[in-house]
């Protein structure tokens, strides 16, 4: 392990990464609030307008299309509209904070999820995801998975909160980002995923750690060697002119890439783990087909996705 401390006009991250309309989908599990809660606080550090949508699918209602009339049919459908309506305004009410806009769409919730996306120009998608246990752990939701193979906006993958994993208190703020951990790979899509790290410990005044993974190396390689060009490469990305600042670390460890993030998350205790993705093609998130989908996978933290 080497670990080196550098410096960056992290204020001027802030203002290169502009984040002015967030979405927060819900469907009012537990995951949902935790997801809300993020998609507020973020609103909050960057001025941001925060939209709610809540997606009612009539799938999952198949009595409905046993219907006898389309009158039938289109009343149960209006009814199951407006109860989502009240429950959204409840749900915001309930988890107060600024009041934010909210919409109900009737749609595959996917589907409806993205195209708003697009619409309205978001710039940045706050998801709950469900946790899970066993082998099912392995497989994200459908819709968590399509979103963050299509979105053009980086997502923000929040997980269930494992019990005893050290929330915060009622003391403190539902939202604490002290630590962040960003995983680069010298790639065009993980220089952008720093971009949004670093603007994001701007906005909480938080320690961030940029992270590179030497991963698949030969037996014959000299790591200590590897290791400081590693190191030198990090130091690159950096500008030589900045401030130096405590608060920016660079680390280099030894293994497979999701586990050693995994692991070193674990270990600094980090609030959020960003990292770029490569694309959107169907084979960059088949199971275990990627590092950052290993990471929201099997791990408990917030995950930043940021494509490209």
């Amino acid at each position: 392990m080497n670990t080196s401390t550098i410096g960056e006009a992290a204020t001027e991250a802030k203002t290169r990464v502009r984040i002015e309309r967030i979405l927060c989908p819900v469907d009012f599990s537990q995951c949902s609030v935790n997801a809300y809660n993020y998609a507020q606080s973020i609103a909050g550090h960057y001025g941001a307008k925060l939209l709610v949508q809540h997606t009612v699918e009539l799938s999952l209602y198949p009595s409905a299309f046993y219907c006898p009339s389309p009158e039938l049919f289109d009343d149960f459908r209006q009814k199951l509209i407006a109860n989502g309506q009240d429950d959204l305004q409840k749900f915001v009410k309930a988890s107060g904070g600024a009041q934010p806009e909210c919409i109900v769409q009737e749609s595959l919730a996917a589907d409806a999820i993205l195209l708003l996306a697009r619409e309205r120009a978001v710039s940045l998608i706050v998801l709950g995801t469900h946790g899970r246990r066993g082998i099912d752990r392995l497989i994200l939701g459908s819709v968590t998975e399509r979103i963050l193979r299509n979105a053009s906006c980086p997502v923000l993958a929040v997980r269930q909160e494992p019990a005893g994993s050290g929330a915060p208190d009622a003391t403190e703020l539902p939202v604490a980002i002290r630590q962040i951990l960003c995983c680069v790979d010298f790639s065009a899509h993980s220089e952008r995923a720093l971009a949004y790290a670093l603007s994001l410990a701007s906005a909480y005044d938080a320690d961030l750690t940029v992270l590179h993974v030497l991963d698949g190396i030969p037996e014959s390689a000299n790591v200590a060697t590897e290791t400081d060009t590693a190191i030198e490469n990090l130091e690159k990305l950096f500008p030589r002119s900045a401030p130096r600042s405590a608060k920016i670390h660079l680390e280099v460890r030894l293994g497979k890439a999701y586990q050693q993030i995994l692991q070193f998350a674990s270990d600094a205790k980090s609030d959020v783990i960003v990292a770029g993705v490569r694309g959107r093609h169907a084979l960059d998130f088949a199971v275990f087909g990627s590092t950052i989908y290993r990471v929201i996978q099997l791990g408990s933290n917030p995950v930043l996705a940021v494509p490209i």
